[in-house]
């Protein structure tokens, strides 16, 4: 024991303070498990008011001895110490520090560290560390930032299931953006309290089918109006696709000859998705439908399937066909896995409500409006409307 910290204890009169000195001075480790269960009941007594002293002579002996004890003796002086009201901020950073199973119930709970602290260990610690810190009640805007920027898609998808942490417009913005290609965002998203309007609206353009009624209930939209907040934004969406250079121009040529020839089949469509040429089978499939590719794409690939059973249905393809198309379509989506048996029970059972005829109809308006969002909703209103109805012989 350095000799400043042991003049210091012997000048203490208490008999607690006493206590921890015989201990530290010995270094079996049941001295030190002793040790520790004793600080830790010293923090944890609320009716005793440690002084300043006592404090910094605690804090002291635990920085020097905690790489001295075992693993499981810190775990349990982490998980006493994470709901205590008077821990030193010192301690409390030092065990934030340690390793995960240590640094979590403090990372989680401790009050005692402060916005400045949680930031370092966002920058210096783990994931794993920060996943905890996304946990923790009542985060502020400065510690969500962070965790924000550490682009970790776990990371800010458990922070948007925090409903405690507090995220601002300018970052709920950023991580609405982000969530037009991550999927695992837009849940969360639209079921915290604190998504504004005009974002959730914006939302609409690329969730599913599912998150878009969702939307519209929990901000009472109609799909009128949602058309006329949506109207600038597809039209930017619009312009924007128009601008840029012709994609799978080789494709489209293929699909011009083998729409002259006679052989642009749904069979041919199907065989080129087997084969993995994706692209020829997306500029197909607009071909038959007769609608954009950049729609296709959207219908093709969103959750739930709705919109490529009206397009299957349309196009007067069958039960087993329009399977087929679903299950190579999900492998195609990035960083997919196997589908669901329940997914594609849902999808087939949705194709089997919509008769050819209400698909046709549906399609036709997506032909002459861009607007995918009252499309879609017409879907969901179909659906309901034949849902009661018997089923056909």
């Amino acid at each position: 024991m350095p000799e400043p910290l042991g003049a210091a204890l012997m000048a203490a009169e208490n008999t607690d303070v006493q206590q921890l000195l015989a201990l530290a001075r010995e270094k079996s480790e049941q001295a030190r498990s002793h040790l520790f269960e004793v600080m830790g009941d010293l923090f944890m007594d609320q009716a005793r008011i440690l002084t300043v002293q006592e404090r910094a002579l605690m804090v002291d002996i635990l920085e020097k001895l905690i790489g001295e004890v075992s693993h499981d003796i810190r775990v349990r002086l982490s998980q006493r110490l994470a709901g205590a009201s008077n821990i030193p901020r010192e301690l409390a950073l030092l065990l934030a520090n340690d390793e995960i199973d240590i640094a979590a119930p403090i990372l989680m709970q401790c009050k005692a560290l402060q916005q400045v602290d949680l930031i370092e260990v966002i920058h210096q610690r783990s994931r794993q560390h920060m996943l905890a810190i996304a946990m923790r009640r009542d985060l502020p805007y400065q510690v969500s930032d962070a965790l924000v920027d550490s682009g970790d898609t776990d990371v800010i998808r458990t922070l948007l299931e925090n409903a405690d942490a507090q995220l601002s417009e300018a970052t709920l913005a950023y991580i609405v953006e982000q969530s037009r290609t991550i999927d695992d965002f837009q849940g969360p998203l639209v079921r915290r309290d604190d998504l504004p309007r005009d974002l959730a609206v914006k939302m609409c353009y690329w969730v599913s089918a599912a998150l878009r009624l969702f939307i519209l209930d929990k901000f009472k939209i109609d799909a009128n109006e949602l058309d006329d907040l949506l109207e600038p934004t597809l039209h930017d969406e619009v312009k924007a696709l128009e601008g840029r250079p012709a994609e799978n121009e080789a494709g489209e040529r293929l699909v011009g000859e083998l729409r002259r020839s006679g052989n642009l089949t749904p069979r041919f469509m199907i065989q080129t998705l087997r084969r993995g040429e994706v692209q020829l089978f997306e500029a197909i499939l607009a071909e038959l439908s007769q609608l954009r590719v950049s729609l296709v794409r959207r219908l093709l690939y969103e959750d739930g399937g709705e919109g490529l059973a009206m397009m299957i249905r349309a196009i007067d393809l069958a039960r087993e066909e329009f399977a087929t198309i679903f299950l190579l379509s999900r492998k195609t989506r990035p960083g997919s896995a196997i589908t669901d048996p329940v997914s594609l029970g849902t999808a087939l059972a949705f194709f089997d409500r919509i008769t050819p005829e209400n698909a046709k109809q549906v399609i036709n308006r997506w032909q002459r409006d861009p607007n995918y969002l009252y499309a879609i909703k017409q879907i969901e209103q179909t659906a309901r409307a034949v849902s009661d109805r018997p089923p056909q012989d």
